[in-house]
């Protein structure tokens, strides 16, 4: 769970000491906090890169979700995009059992050469956000891992 005395933030996961860099924001009008990778990326010619772990998790409060978006930087330097277009980060992959919170990017490369985006490079911007819950909403089930765990179609 979240302590109270926190609201929202980052935190480098286990092994990742540094490596990782906390997510900033560029400037103080930014919505977006830049995610940087923390190893060489290479990626073939029209290729998925897998998952790339950020060493990077999230706290933030129950009604909220930090949501990742691709820097624009991205395609442009790299012809790369988000295989999910957008990350969906819930508050409850926090610490998860499965890999501590730790945030994973996923990317496509969609030019004919194969690239390498270097370590350092900022590739992804987080932006937190409050979501609503429906009339009637009963789920009472508990995340125990990452991409696909809640097991539902």
């Amino acid at each position: 769970g979240v302590k109270l005395d926190r609201c929202r933030g980052f935190e480098i996961c286990s092994g990742y000491e540094g490596k990782a860099v906390l997510p900033f924001r560029g400037t103080k009008g930014s919505a977006g906090y830049d995610f940087s990778i923390t190893d060489d990326i290479c990626i073939e010619a029209h290729s998925y890169s897998g998952i790339i772990k950020t060493g990077i998790k999230a706290y933030m409060q129950p009604t909220e979700v930090l949501k990742l978006y691709p820097r624009s930087s991205l395609y442009k330097n790299f012809q790369v995009v988000f295989v999910n277009s957008v990350g969906i980060i819930d508050s409850d992959y926090y610490n998860n059992p499965d890999n501590e919170g730790n945030i994973g990017i996923m990317l496509y490369n969609l030019s004919d050469s194969a690239i390498t985006i270097p370590s350092g490079t900022r590739v992804a911007q987080g932006i937190f956000e409050t979501y609503l819950i429906a009339d009637n909403d009963t789920t009472e089930s508990k995340r125990t891992g990452g991409i696909g765990s809640t097991g539902h179609k």
